[in-house]
């Protein structure tokens, strides 16, 4: 029994320099960089890092699509900008009967997102699925996912998952197009057993892969472009608050996450408040490749000055 709780939870001991500052070059947006960091996943315990939640006390967590999750302390200068992560803890993302996920097919995990409660929703695609975890790594609860996303392309779906501040849920798929709209996505509001669909509408070239709510009912979208002349880029896109029954949502650029900036497999953001000020986080997602690298950016809004 102490071998498996121990393997169910592995710590590791802090501060241990995990992560390493890169330059940053501003953006004339209204989301501008604080700083970027380059994530030793190694040190770390966790690669293929996506969904991203970043709490008041600055603990940052994430899922990755290899079925497991991390947590660990982001450490910000006073001005907001990143600089290590420390005492990080990971484990398995845990079935419905407490069995560790296997990677690939059951543990695909892409999305993330916290309930009042304290509990956590994850988001799996490939078996498109909801799960709940009281404790992370605690066993999973099934949830009734609205009933289209089986619709949805194997490898395009649960990637955009937030609850936003009237306790409703908000879901936008990577790649499901609404019937007779090909340029749109599928995305739901609501909750189990009251879903409502409507259509959203991504930049040009670019995939949702992440959200995250905001506390005036809007959320933010990060969309994610991928080229092999190009590489990869991705935008942060602010949408307004959410109505009760949508029929489409579009957003408004607030950053560009591109050259000169560091940039990667963008997947995960976050916003959090910290010493004053409304902050974004975004993580990447390394695909387990050599040469694909964790980056972790924050953001400030230009309009808001530290406290």
């Amino acid at each position: 029994m102490a071998a498996l709780l121990g393997a169910s939870a592995c710590r590791h001991p802090g501060p241990v320099g995990l992560a390493e500052p890169l330059p940053v070059v501003g953006a004339e947006l209204a989301l501008r960089p604080l700083g970027v960091l380059a994530i030793d996943t190694r040190r770390l315990g966790v690669d293929g890092l996506s969904g991203l939640h970043v709490g008041p006390d600055l603990t940052l967590t994430a899922v990755a699509d290899r079925g497991s999750w991390v947590q660990a302390r982001l450490v910000l200068s006073p001005e907001g900008a990143p600089l290590d992560l420390e005492a990080p803890r990971s484990g398995p993302l845990r079935d419905l009967v407490g069995t560790p996920l296997p990677r690939g097919f059951l543990g695909d995990a892409e999305s993330l997102a916290a309930l009042p409660d304290g509990s956590w929703l994850v988001g799996f695609e490939r078996l498109h699925r909801i799960w709940r975890y009281r404790r992370l790594d605690g066993r999973a609860e099934a949830v009734a996912a609205p009933a289209g996303l089986a619709l949805a392309p194997g490898n395009g779906s649960l990637e955009a998952m937030g609850v936003l501040p009237d306790g409703r849920w908000l879901i936008i798929t990577e790649d499901q197009r609404p019937p007779g709209a090909p340029s749109m996505r599928q995305g739901w509001v609501g909750a189990p057993g009251r879903w409502h669909d409507f259509a959203y509408r991504p930049q040009p070239g670019h995939n949702p892969s992440d959200l995250c709510p905001l506390p005036d009912g809007g959320a933010l979208v990060l969309e994610r472009h991928f080229s092999p002349l190009d590489g990869f880029s991705a935008r942060i896109l602010r949408l307004p608050p959410i109505p009760a029954a949508p029929e489409h949502a579009e957003g408004s650029v607030v950053a560009l996450l591109e050259p000169p900036l560091p940039s990667d497999n963008w997947e995960g953001i976050s916003a959090f408040r910290h010493n004053g000020r409304d902050l974004v986080a975004v993580i990447s997602d390394d695909n387990g490749m050599f040469f694909q690298r964790s980056l972790l950016m924050v953001l400030a809004w230009a309009d808001q000055s530290a406290g």
